[in-house]
């Protein structure tokens, strides 16, 4: 929207070419996302209190996360909106690739938005049941893979990047469809298994979403991706903007989700920012980066894969409670000192992942 007025105000003054730059809007995207989110979060916060929307706790857990009971929850309604109004300022409106960006995020955001209704403010326990989470999640998936897979403009953008791999990308024909549905529910679920300390879930996923900046400015740069040796996808490099602004948010919601928390995002928030991690990893071609740079959402996914297996398999229990970061707190260590040691694991993964740029 900006970029269309600074484009018809460049008539008249020349110095409002500024605003084509795409690193200058990024800048502001996350300034703005921050601000827009500083800003409504006590009102926000206000209101869930003042409407008892807190969070249920289950007594079967840590006994230290009693005390969290109330606490206004939802609160990754915020988190969406920075993000929607942030992209929509800075962002080329013209590009389809934001589009399906948003469209996605808030497309899971909702499916979250109605569990988290169903469970806090309806009292409803068992909340959208699990059949109808999956068959929406799946529907929208399915409906991106098949739209993305149609609408391609290159052969690049439907085939696998290998990392650490030069010159070879691995065809997906079909598939494509199939392996981006499953990024993005997989990716939207793990996010969501996370969330469930203070701050646990956010900082990872902003780390993630400033690194995913800079693969989408250099997949979308011709002469950067060449140099790189990555696959040259044009318009992606909007995508960067929008990821900028899930930086903004993200930052933003931690200024009230840091332990101990005054507002829990809930799957609103946590759904919401799971598929869009997942649907820019697709769209800038670096899922298997995604894999390694959220390596902490991989391990606590599996973490209750494995737990649940073996119970099933043999009764027992491989951790003392799932998903991980519960079994770590259940040893003596205190929440903060989880949160702060996955984030450590965060950063280092993702300059694992930044790495991969130049390791081919």
């Amino acid at each position: 929207m900006l970029l269309w007025l600074s484009t018809l105000l460049s008539q008249f003054y020349h110095g409002f070419h500024v605003f084509q730059y795409l690193t200058l809007r990024v800048i502001l995207s996350i300034l703005t996302a921050l601000l827009i989110a500083l800003m409504c979060g006590p009102g926000l916060i206000r209101y869930l209190t003042r409407y008892q929307i807190g969070q249920a706790v289950r007594h079967d857990g840590p006994q230290t996360h009693l005390t969290k009971k109330g606490t206004p929850t939802m609160g990754g309604a915020l988190i969406l909106i920075a993000i929607t109004l942030s992209t929509l300022l800075w962002s080329n409106l013209n590009n389809r690739f934001i589009w399906i960006a948003l469209l996605v995020t808030l497309g899971f955001g909702t499916i979250g938005w109605i569990d988290d209704q169903r469970k806090v403010i309806y009292k409803n326990s068992k909340g959208l049941s699990a059949r109808s989470k999956f068959f929406w999640q799946s529907l929208l998936g399915l409906g991106c893979g098949t739209f993305l897979y149609f609408t391609a403009q290159s052969p690049a953008e439907t085939q696998l990047l290998i990392p650490f791999v030069k010159d070879w990308l691995l065809p997906l024909g079909y598939f494509y469809i199939i392996f981006v549905y499953l990024v993005i529910v997989g990716t939207s679920n793990a996010v969501n298994l996370t969330d469930g300390l203070d701050g646990l879930a956010i900082l990872p996923t902003v780390m993630v979403s400033g690194a995913l900046i800079i693969f989408a400015y250099v997949s979308g740069n011709s002469t950067f991706s060449h140099y790189l040796a990555i696959p040259y996808i044009p318009g992606v490099g909007e995508v960067a903007i929008f990821c900028a602004a899930i930086v903004g948010a993200g930052l933003g919601f931690l200024w009230f989700n840091t332990y101990p928390a005054q507002v829990f995002m809930g799957d609103v928030g946590a759904l919401g920012l799971g598929a869009a991690l997942g649907i820019v990893s697709v769209l800038v071609r670096q899922e298997l980066i995604l894999i390694i740079m959220g390596g902490v959402f991989v391990l606590e996914t599996l973490s209750v894969i494995l737990q649940v297996a073996s119970f099933k398999l043999t009764g027992k229990r491989i951790f003392r409670m799932a998903p991980l970061h519960h079994h770590f707190e259940l040893k003596g260590w205190p929440e903060p000192r989880v949160i702060v040691r996955f984030w450590i694991i965060t950063v280092v993964l993702v300059l694992c992942g930044l790495a991969t740029l130049k390791i081919r």
